[in-house]
């Protein structure tokens, strides 16, 4: 499942089943809450089946919904890059698998294969570049 997640594209064989390895897989029903903005987090998350809604001020009167993420879509990758708090609130949308990892694992594979873990971060700034242009574009067509 690993080598068809885009943040995951280029990465070798013996670093996708340094990855797998570690991967602990979790069911959430529909209408469960995976993450909470605010709480700490140390785990990544691939949408293995289903479909989940990141929001902002959920169950609030000025809950914004971020994004609807399907089957080889990812979220909490920030954990990688840093230690703060879930900017966001995770939900599953429909009955959803997920495959999740702890930034420890990404840890591990800076240690035994750097030239990966570069790839991977190089990866995630790309798809966070991806992500903040959707979202200057967005911004843009409400002012």
């Amino acid at each position: 499942m690993l080598q068809n997640v885009p943040i995951l594209a280029g990465l070798d064989e013996a670093a996708l089943t340094m990855l797998w390895e570690r991967a602990v897989e979790s069911k959430t029903p529909a209408g469960g809450v995976i993450v909470r903005e605010g709480e700490t987090g140390n785990r990544f998350f691939l949408v293995a089946d289903g479909t989940v809604r990141v929001c902002r001020g959920f169950g609030q009167p000025q809950e914004v919904e971020l994004a609807k993420l399907s089957a080889r879509d990812f979220f909490g990758e920030m954990c990688i890059l840093e230690t703060l708090p879930r900017s966001a609130t995770v939900q599953a949308v429909v009955d959803t698998t997920l495959f999740s990892l702890t930034a420890m694992t990404f840890y591990h594979l800076y240690q035994a294969m750097p030239s990966q873990y570069s790839i991977l971060l190089l990866n995630i700034a790309r798809d966070l570049s991806r992500r903040l242009r959707h979202l200057d574009e967005v911004f843009a067509a409400r002012h």
